[in-house]
């Protein structure tokens, strides 16, 4: 093969020895043990390897072809760096293809984990259930979790493009593993849940054409109604999560975003979030918005005190002020807004966001606290938003939320696993009973 012009002869040995690796690429149904209740579902395993399985049959027909053309009497003639640059291109995509594979493995293998692979299956079901859109003819994707160390969340979306040119036919969510388990969890889940709906919804180009249409007639205002603008996606994932989990999204979100003083208060011209101290203040405006109650001024005030302005620049001091002074005029606008996909609706009310008011979250605890396996016959996302409030109102010991949603996890894993009504499995309730914090 070394021998003087073998250069047919090397790229040819090579190609045929990609080929041996792609061969190893296999089908995770074939190669990933993991117990039943674990496993992502049908819809997203099949379709992530079909995907794969396309990806793979493409790419060995290029191959193939190319080491066909080798063997043609033209090759003797080609000039060799024109040869070699046809198998880098291959081999370029081979390795993408590896990316594309390594991105589900990374999810696949968490799921054999003790309790870990049960917990993200129950996780996958919990994002499913927020991810039910109240639009005609939007279908949702299959979701499927992971875990990764960091404080925040991050989602792969669907039915975007992928290294090796696939389109992503499932949402793929790294949830922090430090949230898990409690109820916080659910608060970083449903906000990378939001951006996906968004996409789906096409929310956001509708939304910003009110923003821009209102920054024309800011005046001085112009400058803040510009950052409106930019943190939107953010901001619409934000109110996803709000809308399903009412405080239990606020109060998760301060447990992501309690940081040194100066990352709290420091903004980033490129950074799509709203810088974590106006954040968390918003949070509160727009919980307000959707679920007024007297719990936000509360939790509004608690921040502040862990965060006073005291001690901040002037010019810090002013964009403050001036975001707060355009806050209320922006969470109407947004809590107003009829995209096209809802038909005429508000987001409130096609997510119907009366039903999850902390009065209603109260009684439903209320019924629950002696019979804790209701809660399986509800929404995972009414159930996280309930036992969420129970302990936002000194109801739960973070102990017994804990055990509470690691139970709620289970049984939603083992229940999809064996396609019947979770209630049917609950076989000792009284593991994730809940008591009330001794006063």
């Amino acid at each position: 093969m070394l021998r003087e012009g073998s250069a047919v002869a090397m790229l040819e040995h090579e190609c045929r020895a990609l080929l041996t690796r792609l061969d190893r690429v296999d089908y995770f149904a074939l190669i990933e043990p993991m117990v039943a209740a674990a496993a992502p579902s049908n819809s997203a395993r099949i379709a992530v390897d079909r995907m794969l399985a396309a990806e793979r049959s493409s790419l060995r027909q290029r191959i193939s072809r190319f080491i066909a053309r080798l063997g043609e009497s033209w090759t003797s003639h080609a000039p060799p760096q024109e040869l070699h640059r046809a198998y880098v291109f291959l081999r370029m995509r081979f390795n993408a293809l590896l990316g594309d594979f390594h991105t589900f493995s990374d999810v696949m293998t968490q799921r054999s984990e003790s309790s870990v692979g049960v917990w993200l299956a129950g996780l996958d079901v919990a994002a499913s259930d927020a991810l039910r859109l109240p639009a005609a003819g939007v279908l949702a994707p299959p979701v499927m979790c992971y875990l990764d160390p960091g404080p925040g969340a991050a989602i792969r979306r669907a039915r975007t493009r992928l290294p090796a040119g696939s389109e992503n036919p499932v949402a793929i969510i790294r949830v922090p593993r430090e949230r898990m388990v409690g109820s916080g969890v659910a608060s970083s889940l449903f906000h990378e849940v939001g951006h996906q709906a968004a996409a789906l919804l096409d929310l956001l180009p509708s939304i910003r054409r009110v923003l821009r249409a209102r920054q024309v007639l800011a005046g001085g205002s112009r400058s803040y109604w510009l950052l409106w603008d930019r943190w939107i996606s953010e901001i619409v994932a934000d109110f996803w999560s709000l809308a399903h989990l009412g405080v239990t999204a606020t109060l998760g979100m301060i447990g992501v975003v309690s940081l040194p003083r100066v990352f709290v208060f420091r903004i980033h011209a490129d950074d799509p979030h709203p810088f974590p101290w106006l954040r968390v203040v918003l949070s509160c405006a727009m919980g307000d918005a959707l679920f007024p109650h007297p719990q936000w001024t509360r939790v509004e005030r608690l921040w502040r005190s862990f965060y006073p302005l005291a001690g901040l620049s002037a010019q810090q001091r002013a964009l403050i002020d001036g975001m707060l002074a355009t806050m209320p005029e922006f969470v109407a606008l947004l809590a107003q807004h009829r995209p096209a996909a809802l038909q005429g609706r508000t987001l409130p009310e096609a997510l119907r966001v009366a039903d999850r008011s902390p009065a209603r979250l109260r009684s439903r605890f209320a019924q629950w606290r002696h019979a804790p396996a209701m809660a399986l016959g509800e929404r995972p996302s009414l159930a996280l938003a309930v036992f969420g409030q129970a302990g936002a109102d000194s109801l739960l010991s973070a102990e017994a939320e804990a055990r509470t949603v690691r139970w709620l996890l289970r049984n939603w894993a083992l229940g999809r696993s064996l396609r019947i009504a979770t209630p049917e499995l609950v076989s000792s309730p009284c593991r994730c009973q809940v008591r009330q914090r001794a006063s």
